[in-house]
């Protein structure tokens, strides 16, 4: 399978999280791409029309985590991603859970932001995804999570 045949389902939350994920956006030119966030007026403004749309949602806000959770298993059975790559948050870790769960190759990238710890759902990831990255390298373990440089 070519790469132009390769679909992949990138994610992202509003604001930094989906700014860091356009910075990665030209990487990704030889894939089949489609995105998700959860706000499609970002996803416009970046040209991008056919956004899937997703709730936004945190641990403290469980009824739209379920709703988000559900939705992010439409998505994910819609497109038949090959891969599924996130760089945050909850709406991402759903996709990326639900990739993993329906066979696609997973990749979190943990949030710049997050200079001391992992994010929760980073967290998460390191257990659930095929790889997970930190933009710190002083986050990184060598095993569950690695470092390969900084987004921004």
């Amino acid at each position: 399978m070519t790469r132009s045949n390769r679909k992949v389902l990138a994610i992202a939350s509003g604001g930094g999280h989906w700014e860091q994920l356009m910075l990665l956006r030209d990487t990704l030119g030889n894939y089949d791409v489609r995105f998700a966030t959860t706000d499609p007026l970002i996803a416009e403004q970046r040209g991008i029309l056919d956004a899937e749309t997703l709730p936004d949602c945190n641990q403290n806000t469980p009824f739209k985590a379920i709703l988000c959770a559900m939705t992010a298993i439409k998505i994910i059975l819609k497109h038949r991603p090959h891969i599924v790559l996130s760089t945050g948050a909850a709406p991402g870790y759903f996709c990326l859970l639900a990739g993993r769960l329906l066979g696609a190759r997973t990749l979190w990238i943990d949030s710049v932001a997050n200079g001391e710890q992992l994010s929760m759902c980073g967290k998460l990831s390191k257990r659930t995804a095929h790889q997970c990255l930190t933009q710190w390298e002083h986050l990184a373990d060598g095993n569950d999570v690695k470092y390969r440089g900084a987004v921004l």
